[in-house]
């Protein structure tokens, strides 16, 4: 009994740490496979996590869309969700941001979003999402496409709702069926990327995203116990990974997801209305909203309204 107990919790252990990169790990757009293609990065003030207090941990998750040859973490950046875990309650939310959202940058003055990864890297991008939600991410978590495309697919695919049928004649000409559908590594990138398909566009897509990430949390956890699944699933993402986290950092960070309860998880996209600058289509974020779902989930990481 204490050695099916002593493993029950080695295997915990292990599925955290996959899960805190998986459900954090969206769809980024299309580039060639590199050396590195999980990127975690500690932000200046954070101190780590206490599993078992009441902290509230926030993990920014960014796509880069690093053509061959450049450094994905100063490209622009894609898929933006911020993360935050209660370690204390178990619940944890997603606050999504669409990456044309024109909104100060430190340093760099009002541009969009996605370039402030470019222009200052995943401090920049932490500070540009401090500035629209007064929340400032512990970590940023930058991904590659393929490496989100085949970590679904090693983890046998995923389950999604989707509210409506949309389809795209470039990534998805059949498109996808309204209710309950399974979706490999390509389609789950496909649903997580479409955009002009759908009526509410860009804000569609960030939901659909936060709806990638739920499929991947569920997955994970209902495998947890195959053998081999967990140990697999965490050799491929430390051979993928640059973090300047230490073990200890990242042991906590994987307890903290750990706790994490399906049941608790809220989501909810920053609105805003498209306008332009100069030539560019660009989003204005809805600042007073996104500043209200910061406040709201800040303390707890959960969100009561959208």
């Amino acid at each position: 009994m204490t050695g099916l107990v002593h493993r029950a919790r080695r295997a915990t252990k292990a599925i955290a740490l996959a899960a805190v990169l998986a459900v954090t790990a969206v769809v980024v757009p299309q580039s060639a496979v590199q050396p590195t293609d999980v990127s975690l990065v500690k932000i200046r003030h954070a101190e780590g996590v206490a599993v078992g207090g009441a902290d509230v941990v926030w993990i920014l998750a960014v796509g880069s869309d690093a053509r061959p040859g450049q450094d994905m973490r100063h490209a622009r950046g894609d898929a933006l969700q911020l993360v935050g875990i209660n370690t204390r309650t178990g619940s944890a939310t997603a606050i999504g941001v669409p990456r044309d959202s024109w909104v100060s940058i430190p340093g760099h003055g009002r541009e969009k979003i996605n370039s402030a990864l470019y222009f200052a890297g995943p401090q920049g991008m932490a500070g540009a999402m401090r500035n629209l939600t007064g929340i400032e991410p512990d970590y940023v978590m930058v991904t590659r496409f393929p490496f989100f495309e085949d970590m679904v697919d090693d983890i046998g695919g995923i389950t999604v709702t989707n509210p409506r049928r949309f389809y795209d004649p470039y990534l998805k000409k059949e498109g996808f069926k309204r209710g309950r559908i399974h979706l490999d590594g390509y389609n789950a990138m496909a649903f997580s990327r479409i955009r002009k398909g759908l009526a509410g566009g860009d804000f569609d897509r960030s939901a659909n995203q936060q709806r990638t990430l739920r499929g991947i949390h569920a997955r994970i956890r209902s495998q947890a116990a195959k053998p081999g699944f967990i140990e697999r699933g965490v050799m491929t993402v430390m051979e993928h990974m640059a973090t300047n986290a230490s073990p200890a950092e990242l042991y906590e960070l994987a307890q903290a997801v750990a706790q994490v309860d399906p049941r608790r998880i809220t989501t909810c996209v920053v609105q805003g209305r498209i306008g332009f600058v100069g030539a560019a289509s660009v989003v204005f974020p809805d600042v007073a909203q996104a500043r209200r779902l910061g406040r709201e989930a800040r303390p707890d990481a959960a969100l009561k309204h959208c």
